[in-house]
């Protein structure tokens, strides 16, 4: 039977992407760079792979925040401050939010049926505007940004560390909610509970990572943690 529900933020809960784009282009504008839709999908693919180099842990956090901007206007050929650009991009990021369809729904439907927590790798001041602005603070009983907690997900020490700060909790009554397979699916492998993935777009499942469970929209949650 299922208690605890470990839920992503970025494009489980608010739609990542969306923001993304509006961030991106208000600041590389600002910075004297066109941000036509070729040059923002090319930094979504650039800031993924990064980031994914930080689930690996080859690079750190600082590293990836600049080095996805450096190889972003290498690319383009034009001398831009990457710092300028990423402390832009990031208050604007920080600003607003909008919500994955069905979110607000599912969260005030499960609310009062299990322990909901909150796990995600984003930059804490980021994610703070976004959770203040988007009011779904009070669905969580805790909120754990892997910058604060000092490890990331998919590390073992990210959940060792967020297990050991809830209450009563037991890993066989747990289950991770998200979009990644390389973040939340493999990090809930390395905790040893169960993992539903966030599958919208029907991607293909990868070798070495086990999926529970699969979802295509978010209201086909409740009824599958009711079987479980």
């Amino acid at each position: 039977m299922i208690k605890f529900v470990l839920f992503d933020l970025d494009d489980t809960i608010l739609d990542f992407r969306k923001a993304e784009a509006i961030a991106l282009t208000r600041a590389l504008s600002e910075m004297g760079v066109e941000p036509s839709p070729q040059t923002i999908a090319r930094y979504s693919a650039i800031n993924k792979s990064q980031w994914e180099l930080l689930e690996e842990k080859k690079l750190t956090r600082p590293q990836v925040l600049i080095r996805r901007f450096d190889i972003l206007f290498g690319e383009l050929g034009v001398q831009v401050s990457s710092q300028e650009t990423q402390q832009r991009y990031e208050a604007y990021l920080a600003m607003g939010h909008h919500f994955i369809p069905g979110a607000p729904e599912l969260l005030e439907e499960l609310v009062t049926k299990y322990r909901l927590f909150l796990v995600s790798n984003g930059t804490a001041p980021v994610q703070a505007g976004r959770i203040a602005s988007s009011g779904i603070e009070r669905f969580f009983e805790k909120i754990f940004i892997s910058e604060a907690v000092g490890a990331d997900k998919p590390q073992k020490l990210f959940f060792d560390r967020c297990f050991a700060d809830i209450p009563d909790f037991r890993p066989e009554e747990a289950i991770i909610v998200g979009d990644s397979l390389t973040s939340d699916i493999r990090g809930g492998n390395n905790a040893g509970i169960a993992t539903c993935w966030f599958n919208p777009k029907g991607l293909p499942r990868r070798e070495g990572i086990q999926v529970d469970h699969e979802i295509r929209v978010l209201p086909e949650l409740p009824p599958l943690l009711e079987r479980l």
